[in-house]
C-alpha cells in the first residue's frame, strides 16, 4: 500500500494519534528550517552563530543587538499557515486527531484553526514585562525602536524557550501524558535531535504506532512503523481529505 494511504488508514483506525511537529512544518509558509544543510543555524551574523544569539546568555549581555537580530531575521508578521496547517485542523475538528505537540514558535497552527496546540518552545507573538509582567504583542516589538521597554519601565522579552533555558515543566508533562496515551504518533518536519522534545517519542507504548515524516533522515527511523520523505503539505493535505 501507498505510504500516504497508509497514514491515511491508520489514522481512521486510531482512537487516539497526535501530532509532534517542527520547523519543516513551517517551511511553505516561507519560514526557513534551522537544522538543514542551508538552515538558520548554520548561518552566522559577524562570526556569532544564529543559535548563540537565541541563547539566554546573549539576550542577557547583548539585549540590543538581541531585538535588532529578532526583528530583522526571526520573525516573519506576514506568515500565513500552510496546506499542513489547515490539515492538521482539518483532522482535529473531525475528531481524529487528539493534539498537536508544536516545537514551532509562530502560532500558524492556532491560526489554521487548531485549538489543543501544545507550545513547548513559547509563542514568538507573545512578550512581557519582566518587571510587572505586562502582555504585549509582535507588531508591538515590531513598532518599538530600541530595546523595548514597558509602560513601568521594565525590560519586554519573548515569551519563546531561549537556548539555555529550560521547558515550561507544565507544558512537557502535557505532553509526555499524550505520547504515553496515543494509539498513533505522526511525527513530521522535525529532524528528532533536539531533546527533551526529540525523547517524547520513547514515551509511546509498545501497543502504539510511530510514523515519521520528514525529507532527511532521523535518529528515530529505525524505530518508526513508516516512514515518509515526500512533500509534508501534500501527504497531510491527502490523508486529511475525507
Amino acid at each position: 500500500m501507498d505510504a500516504v494511504k497508509q497514514l491515511k488508514t491508520w489514522i481512521g483506525e486510531s482512537g487516539n494519534t497526535i501530532f509532534l511537529g517542527g520547523a519543516g512544518v513551517s517551511t511553505a509558509s516561507g519560514i526557513p528550517d534551522f537544522r538543514s544543510a542551508h538552515g538558520l543555524y548554520m548561518q552566522k551574523k559577524q562570526g556569532i552563530s544564529y543559535e548563540e544569539m537565541l541563547s539566554h546568555h546573549y539576550f542577557e549581555r547583548h539585549t540590543e543587538e538581541f531585538y535588532e537580530f529578532l526583528r530583522h531575521v526571526m520573525l516573519y508578521p506576514e506568515a500565513k499557515p500552510n496546506k499542513a496547517h489547515y490539515a492538521l485542523a482539518k483532522l482535529e475538528q473531525r475528531g481524529k486527531l487528539r493534539a498537536i505537540i508544536t516545537q514551532n514558535i509562530d502560532g500558524l497552527h492556532q491560526m489554521a484553526g487548531s485549538r489543543n496546540v501544545i507550545e513547548l518552545h513559547g509563542n514568538e507573538n507573545r512578550y512581557f514585562c519582566l518587571s510587572c509582567g505586562k502582555r504585549y504583542d509582535m507588531q508591538w516589538v515590531l513598532g518599538y525602536e530600541g530595546v523595548p521597554r514597558c509602560s513601568c519601565g521594565g525590560l519586554v522579552r519573548p515569551d519563546v524557550v531561549l537556548y539555555g533555558e529550560t521547558l515550561n515543566e507544565q507544558d512537557l508533562a502535557r505532553a509526555v501524558r499524550y505520547a504515553e496515551e496515543a494509539e498513533l504518533m505522526v511525527v513530521g518536519g522535525t529532524s528528532l535531535v533536539v531533546y527533551p522534545v526529540a525523547g517524547l517519542v520513547n514515551y509511546l507504548s509498545p501497543q502504539a504506532k510511530l510514523v515519521i515524516l520528514n525529507r532527511e533522515e532521523t535518529p528515530y527511523d529505525g524505530k518508526a512503523n513508516l516512514v515518509i520523505r515526500g512533500d509534508l503539505c501534500e501527504a497531510l493535505a491527502a490523508v486529511s481529505k475525507e
